[in-house]
C-alpha cells in the first residue's frame, strides 16, 4: 500500500456507514408514514359510523370533521405523519334514531 492510499478504507467505511444510516431512516419513516395512514383510514371509519349511530368519537390522534347529508355520514381524518399529514375519508350510511 502506498502512501497515497492510507485512510482510502476509512473514508470508504464511513461513506458506506452514513448511506446505510440514511437508507434505515426513510425506511423508518416511511413506515411511520404508513402507519399514520392506516391510523387516519381507522379514524375516518370510526368517526363515521360513531355519528351514525349518535355516539362521539375522539380521535386518538388527528382531527376529524364530520359532515351529514342525504341520510351519509361522511368523516375526514387527518393524521399527522413523518412526511407530510394522511388524510382519508370514509362514508357510513346513518341509522335511524328513534
Amino acid at each position: 500500500m502506498s502512501l497515497d492510499d492510507r485512510g482510502s478504507v476509512t473514508v470508504e467505511a464511513a461513506l458506506t456507514l452514513s448511506s446505510l444510516v440514511l437508507v434505515c431512516a426513510l425506511i423508518v419513516g416511511a413506515v411511520a408514514t404508513m402507519a399514520a395512514h392506516v391510523a387516519a383510514v381507522d379514524a375516518a371509519g370510526a368517526a363515521a359510523r360513531a355519528h351514525a349511530v349518535g355516539v362521539e368519537y375522539r380521535p386518538a390522534r388527528g382531527r376529524v370533521q364530520v359532515s351529514e347529508s342525504a341520510g351519509t355520514v361522511t368523516a375526514t381524518a387527518e393524521v399527522p405523519a413523518v412526511f407530510g399529514t394522511m388524510r382519508a375519508e370514509a362514508v357510513f350510511p346513518v341509522e335511524h334514531r328513534g
